[in-house]
């Protein structure tokens, strides 16, 4: 029911089930080998509404690709893509992201999966409760029971359709915490709910079990997958410390710290993310994951040698599983000004050969 309901939506708001008409998997009668090790990949979010704008993608001999293979072909193993509870034109949903994983899953690439909990984007600065959840913004307990529920249902939706998950973010860059803001009035003001809302720093407890919620209901449909707590600014080793801090005092059972790092031309940030990897793992005892991770688009050359530094770092660091690019097949400006792509004229710029050289390892 769940399935037909989805893609009955996302048929309505134009996002199909297969995007891309001309996307071709491998054969069925060659296996697909699964990608192990050090996680090289994308969060490719982007790729099917990028299609339907007619972007088109290339690989380094001027061939016609989709984007999920291009991405594998340059020595990508996994990808990362968000979900959004009930986004207005249907891009990021669960059906959307299911045709999406379907794409990878084919490939042999591992998946992220990273819910924002939100109708839109959440980060640091917004974590906008769901138009459907705010009724009960001020009921800690029934908005953890809507982060359960939302949780098994997408992936519930993934597993009955064949897709294996092996992180599972519970948030995104949940840095000061999670469904604290309502949008109902359009302005995202911040809001000190008396019972409820998840800000890591009015209501730490709250925060936790959000999070809690998230994480058991995870483990509930895919008990392999390992679930993810993710932060930004990964070179501000105290960015996290309120997030971390609430999840130890509440006893909340996760696996992995994910930080987002997005140097904007401070060539330092590198060498302190790569410090704080090994430091928090020897306080918290997880592993590290570089979830996002993103350069200036206008020069390629230098977004190499940052990529190629933070690669070799977190590998040699023994504490890191992976380092994700963020949309790196955007093109330049895309949605409001998004300049961080490592794309030009729908091909791969040297910035990704980082990725291809540590492949090659």
């Amino acid at each position: 029911m769940l399935m037909s309901i989805l893609a009955a939506a996302a048929i309505s708001t134009g996002c199909t089930a297969e995007p891309n008409p001309t996307y071709t998997p491998p054969a069925e009668k060659e296996p697909v080998t699964v990608s192990t090790g050090f996680a090289l990949g994308a969060d490719i979010s982007w790729v099917t509404e990028l299609e339907s704008e007619g972007e088109v993608f290339y690989n380094a001999d001027g061939d016609n690709m989709e984007c999920t293979a291009l991405m594998k072909e340059i020595g990508m193993n996994a990808i990362r893509l968000r979900v959004w509870v009930n986004p207005e034109e249907g891009w990021s949903s669960a059906s959307d992201v299911l045709a999406k994983a379907l794409r990878a899953q084919k490939l042999g690439m591992r998946i992220m999966i990273d819910f924002h909990y939100s109708d839109t984007w959440a980060d640091p600065g917004k974590q906008v409760i769901p138009a459907a959840w705010i009724d009960f913004a001020a009921d800690n307990g029934k908005l953890a029971e809507a982060v359960s529920d939302h949780t098994t249902e997408v992936l519930t939706l993934l597993k009955d359709n064949g897709i294996d998950v092996t992180w599972v973010q519970v948030g995104n860059e949940t840095t000061n915490g999670m469904l604290y803001t309502s949008g109902s009035d359009g302005n995202d003001g911040w809001i000190d709910f008396e019972n409820g809302g998840g800000s890591v720093w009015d209501h730490p407890e709250n925060y936790a079990a959000l999070t809690e919620a998230g994480c058991k209901a995870v483990k509930a449909v895919y008990p392999d997958a390992r679930t993810i707590v993710h932060v930004d600014q990964g070179h501000n080793i105290d960015r996290g410390a309120g997030v971390f801090r609430a999840l130890e005092d509440n006893g909340v059972d996760y696996d992995i710290i994910g930080l987002s790092l997005y140097p904007n031309g401070a060539a330092g940030r590198i060498g302190e993310c790569i410090d704080n990897i090994t430091a928090l793992n020897e306080q918290y005892g997880r592993d590290i994951m570089i979830c996002e991770v993103g350069m200036a688009y206008d020069d390629p050359d230098a977004a190499y040698t940052q990529l190629k530094e933070l690669i070799a770092g977190a590998k040699k660091s023994g504490h890191c599983l992976g380092v994700f690019y963020w949309e790196p097949e955007a093109p330049a400006g895309y949605n409001g000004g998004y300049n961080m792509g490592a794309f030009e004229n729908g091909a791969p710029t040297r910035a990704l050969d980082a990725f291809t050289e540590a492949a090659a390892e």
